[in-house]
């Protein structure tokens, strides 16, 4: 099982990203992406315990597709026939060491697949009880109570389909691999006591504290 996360895939969160950290352009003109291992996920809404190497968490709640057979080179025709549910996650950050590496041209492993740092809804939506249109969908996530990030996946610079056929074009996509679609505007540090909430048009799928 891989986790596969797209950056830069919205925008606004492109363009604050480039603000914060610089590197490359802030609309990428293909999709860029980047792997955690398996043991990155975060389940069954457990609390999130801040890594010591780190003095900067950020949280990146994003739309997350599981796909459900294997495929290689696929066709954007056929794109939709590899999912059929959703479900969010959060892809944390250590945005000190993701500073660190882009200023030296390093890789982002340690700032982006250490333990712990792919959320993952312990439930997932079929997208037919969704209207099965899954360019037309809203998530919110909740700090503390209060809404820091609201996506709209018409939105996306890339839609899924197309992460689909950037993806497999080099890498072979199997049942069960996870693709973190990446991150609208409003990304920010965690800190211990928080409580991280997030809703899949209006239903509940993560809620979790922070330590």
């Amino acid at each position: 099982m891989k986790i596969i996360c797209i950056a830069r895939n919205y925008a606004a969160h492109a363009e604050e990203l480039h603000r914060a950290v610089g590197g490359g352009t802030a609309r990428p003109a293909e999709p860029v992406w980047f792997l955690k291992p398996d043991t990155a996920l975060l389940r069954n809404n457990d609390p999130f315990y801040i890594p010591a190497f780190s003095q900067q968490v950020d949280y990146e709640c994003e739309l997350v597709v599981r796909i459900n057979r294997v495929g290689r080179a696929i066709s954007e025709r056929f794109a939709h026939r590899y999912y059929d549910e959703v479900g969010l996650g959060i892809d944390f950050t250590a945005r000190d060491l993701q500073r660190q590496a882009i200023a030296e041209g390093l890789p982002w492993e340690r700032c982006k697949a250490f333990d712990h740092s792919a959320a993952l809804s312990p439930v997932f939506i079929p997208l037919s009880d969704l209207g099965g249109d899954i360019r037309r969908l809203h998530f919110t996530l909740e700090v503390n109570g209060q809404v820091r990030q609201r996506g709209d996946t018409s939105e996306m610079l890339f839609d899924v389909d197309r992460l689909i056929v950037a993806v497999s074009q080099q890498m072979t996509l199997r049942m069960g691999d996870l693709l973190y679609t990446g991150t609208p505007a409003g990304v920010g540090p965690v800190h211990a006591g928080d409580n991280l909430r997030a809703t899949l048009e209006g239903r509940e799928l993560l809620n979790f504290d922070i330590r």
